[in-house]
């Protein structure tokens, strides 16, 4: 038999070991504790513990308390619970919902709210599985035996997910009988899974985790109810118009119904944005200032630009204010704690002179606009655009800080209106494994660089942990405070950047440090059929990402 070399991470030496050794054998060689490894790097892939080494290869722990580890734990909770809700509830399935703060929404399919005991139940069950310590394995089964296995137990969104495979054979994980597809790696034991509640909220039930970079506790419940109203509303219509989960979406692909479904998307999205136009109309005696934030990659320019049609079919006369153009300059930008340019931060913002204009524009004084270039990065106090409000004008300033209203203190409240976006997917993969929405995001981003920055698929997954922790600091906050949410998501849209993504997730190589993002993120868009980009309106949020758009940026 032949024999490996492994390079430890962190070490100078190598380790030898026999071909199709687990990797689990090399543990003793990274100085933690079997239980604090939630999978393992190898050649810069992210693997289970229990996996077989077949190349030489350089090794490095995923702990549980990573960011990476900590997705694994949620993912490997999902599972714990629905192995618990087989068990507790054999004819009964459950529906994983949106997250909620560090907490997954669940109802059961039938749509009956379960009582409380019932959700007792489930956590005792829960804890009776960690007590027991079984093993969390994976393994291949024939295409056909699946597909058997997952209609018998009624996983039919599962089973209409494998329409879009060609696999001879399909991954599952497998606990105490309990089989479900593979999506990403899990923890080796049901053991390690310690620290999780089980929360009643609405018509379902919360299961909550530790959060990213707050130690294996649970913190205080932050109530969301803006956010979990349009989770719930968006659901309710993915139900009405039969597509929600993945499988559902392929079906209409398959069955060239798609472009129609195409159009009631973008009608229904449409009909949002004016609701939103219509809210602001009703108080536009008092509102001159409408604020438009979220996270990146959301749409919030193309959003935006639609309002303002919306708000002059009403009879106003939408006058657009960029933050970018107020911010202070590379030379003062303050500095994170790597010492660079923190260009999120609210202190990169010239706050005096933004609040100063501000005043101007309410007290009915002509401003000039200030014009910030990138490329030396300074800004420009003359040559921008003049403007005055009158009474049918009203401001609409887009950026990440709108809700804070640190951003504007110099004027009332009351004169604000400010709207959160974000692409909030209702679609699911299946009944329970559900679509993150920063994954959304970060294709959305993947391939906007791509086709307008230059930037290679390697460079977006490098820079987006940075982009999550300023999301996490300056925006989710003060999402509770806004008055009206938009939902800038669009059923189709995975399909659509699969379109695009695949190439250049591809381009990322085994030898780069993303490769481990860029392999989870290509498995996750082989269960989306593709659709062509010339289907996308011109008009469309996605059209702000892919390209071709009708307004202009």
């Amino acid at each position: 038999m032949n024999n490996i070399q492994i390079q430890i991470a962190g070490k100078d030496e190598k380790v030898e070991c026999p071909y199709g050794a687990s990797a689990a054998v090399l543990i003793e060689h990274f100085g933690v504790k079997r239980d604090e490894i939630a999978a393992f790097r190898v050649n810069n892939e992210i693997r289970p513990v229990e996996t077989s080494l077949l190349v030489n290869a350089f090794v490095e722990p995923v702990l549980l308390d990573s960011p990476e580890g900590a997705m694994i734990y949620r993912r490997s909770l999902a599972f714990l619970l629905a192995v618990a809700a087989r068990r507790v509830f054999p004819q009964r399935g459950l529906y994983v919902g949106h997250s909620l703060g560090n907490s997954y929404y669940y109802t059961f399919n039938a749509g009956d709210k379960p009582k409380p005991e019932e959700i007792t139940a489930l956590a005792r069950e829960m804890e009776n599985l960690v007590k027991e310590n079984l093993p969390i394995s994976f393994k291949y089964i024939a295409y056909d035996e699946a597909l058997q296995l997952f209609n018998k137990h009624n996983q039919t969104d599962t089973a209409l997910l494998l329409d879009q495979r060609s696999s001879p054979r399909i991954k599952v994980n497998e606990c105490k009988e309990y089989m479900d597809i593979y999506v990403q790696p899990l923890v080796e034991r049901t053991g390690m899974l310690t620290v999780f509640e089980l929360m009643p909220y609405q018509d379902g039930f919360l299961l909550r985790f530790p959060g990213i970079g707050g130690g294996m506790k649970i913190s205080p419940f932050v109530d969301e109810p803006g956010i979990f109203r349009v989770y719930s509303d968006y659901k309710k219509w993915g139900r009405i118009v039969g597509v929600r989960v993945v499988g559902e979406l392929n079906t209409r692909i398959a069955d060239r119904t798609i472009h129609e479904y195409i159009r009631i998307a973008e009608a229904h999205q449409a009909r949002k944005i004016a609701e939103i136009a219509e809210q602001i109309n009703e108080k536009i005696d008092s509102i001159r200032t409408v604020l438009i934030a979220g996270p990146s990659s959301s749409g919030k320019t193309t959003s935006a630009k639609r309002l303002s049609i919306e708000l002059m079919v009403l009879g106003l006369k939408p006058i657009a204010i960029s933050l970018d153009d107020y911010y202070v300059g590379t030379a003062q930008t303050p500095k994170d704690e790597k010492g660079e340019p923190d260009y999120e931060c609210l202190e990169a913002l010239d706050l005096p002179f933004l609040n100063e204009q501000l005043v101007d524009l309410y007290r009915g004084k002509e401003v000039t606009l200030p014009v910030y270039e990138f490329k030396t990065g300074s800004r420009k106090e003359s040559g921008g655009k003049k403007i005055r409000l009158d009474k049918q004008n009203i401001l609409i300033i887009e950026g990440i800080h709108g809700l804070n209203d640190a951003l504007t203190p110099s004027i009332e409240r009351s004169t604000k209106f400010k709207i959160y976006v974000s692409a909030l997917t209702q679609l699911n993969l299946d009944d329970h494994n559900r679509i993150p929405t920063s994954d959304n995001r970060l294709l959305r981003r993947m391939v906007r660089d791509s086709q307008f920055r230059g930037m290679q698929a390697a460079g977006t997954i490098k820079m987006w942990p940075k982009v999550q922790a300023g999301e996490r600091k300056h925006i989710f906050p003060f999402q509770n405070t806004a008055d009206a949410t938009l939902n800038s998501a669009l059923d189709y849209e995975l399909s659509v950047f699969k379109y695009f993504a695949d190439p250049l997730l591809r381009a990322v190589k085994p030898s780069m440090h993303e490769y481990a993002e860029a392999v989870r993120l290509l498995s996750f868009l082989e269960n989306f059929a593709p659709i062509q980009p010339q289907y996308v309106p011109g008009t469309s949020i996605l059209r702000e990402f892919i390209g071709n758009s009708e307004f202009k940026y």
